[in-house]
């Protein structure tokens, strides 16, 4: 993928440079630069910020102890979700205003690497330090705090692509994951060296590692979710094993709550039980697993190669127009968009002779 690289450039210059490669959008993004980078000076106002950082987070308002805002910002576009770089001095940043008609929000998922930070949203308070993790959402208001200098890297994906309903995901919005499991330990570390390599990321794998990245957060959060669950029974600890019975067989056309019930030696009724302590059905369970195995395939570097359906198929579904408006009502864009974005993408960055 082209990108924008460091330079190096005097202590009170100030060097932006954008890079426009005409790249298709995904559908209801700003539109916006592929890549831009921002290196700022002591001396520059803090406009100079606020432009900077709109390309990622949007409008922001900066403020810094004695009006002086060194550091940098650099972001890329992977498919459908933005990745950045933003270090700099003792600040803060505040997104006050509602976002404009007809965003439905970016969910920011940001990786304390160096510094501190104290990230507030919806009445929560949460006190980062490195290696600390925390997502919080665009469409409310939200304040980040660096005392100190910082550095952090960023993935900005639009938030329906996640697949949660919005009370799952307020349930883990500015809370502080730690990296302490091995999902949490991964996705920090997947999440830098991601940011890190999109400067220099081959255009045929720029839109999987994006893919890739949103199936690693969506499986971050499930865990979060198991973990702020409050057990109702010891018998919970049976939910674990069903899920991954599930995932075994998901390419099962014939896989029904009832089927997933008589496998397990349980009742239906105590199997939606199980799952209500999620806050989920097992219908919804085995759906959204099977419309993230199609929206990894469509994502991958053959996926024109197969028909929609035929992927559709490949994953349990034996209706295409069922399979449709399943991808759409989870994600908010139609299979066929999501694939022709990352095609689009690569045939933009990557023309024919």
């Amino acid at each position: 993928m082209s990108g924008v690289s460091a330079v190096q450039v005097p202590r009170d210059a100030i060097a932006v440079r954008d890079v426009k490669e005409g790249m298709h959008r995904a559908p209801a993004e700003p539109a916006d630069d592929v890549a831009s980078m921002a290196v700022l000076s002591s001396g520059q106002e803090r406009g100079h910020w606020r432009r900077a950082l709109h390309h990622t987070l949007g409008a922001v308002e900066v403020a810094g102890p004695c009006g002086r805002y060194p550091g940098a910002v650099r972001t890329f576009r992977l498919g459908h979700v933005k990745v950045a770089t933003i270090e700099g001095g003792a600040m803060r940043l505040r997104r006050a205003q509602p976002p404009a008609t007809g965003d439905d929000g970016l969910l920011v998922v940001m990786v304390m690497v160096s510094g501190a930070a104290v990230v507030e949203q919806d009445g929560r308070s949460v006190s980062l330090q490195p290696g600390d993790l925390v997502l919080y959402d665009t469409s409310r208001p939200v304040s980040l705090g660096f005392p100190d200098p910082f550095c952090v890297k960023l993935l900005v994906v639009p938030r329906r692509l996640i697949g949660l309903r919005d009370e799952q995901l307020r349930r883990i919005l500015t809370t502080a994951i730690r990296p302490d499991t091995t999902v949490s330990s991964m996705a920090a570390g997947f999440l830098v060296h991601l940011v890190d390599a999109a400067a220099n990321c081959p255009a045929p794998t720029a839109v999987p590692l994006a893919s890739s990245a949103i199936d690693l957060l969506s499986l971050l959060l499930a865990e979060e979710l198991g973990n702020l669950r409050q057990p109702t029974s010891a018998n919970l600890d049976r939910l674990p094993a069903i899920k991954e019975f599930i995932e075994r067989h998901i390419n099962d056309p014939d896989l029904t709550p009832q089927t997933v019930a008589h496998a397990n030696s349980i009742s239906v009724r105590y199997l939606h039980k199980l799952f209500q302590a999620d806050g989920d059905t097992p219908g919804q369970w085995i759906q959204r697993c099977r419309l993230q195995k199609c929206r990894g395939e469509l994502a991958g570097l053959h996926a024109t190669k197969r028909s929609i359906a035929g992927v559709a198929r490949q994953w349990g579904f034996t209706s295409a127009s069922h399979f449709s408006r399943a991808f759409r009502s989870l994600y908010g864009i139609t299979p066929a968009e999501w694939r022709d974005t990352g095609v689009k993408a690569l045939a933009t960055r990557c023309p024919g002779p």
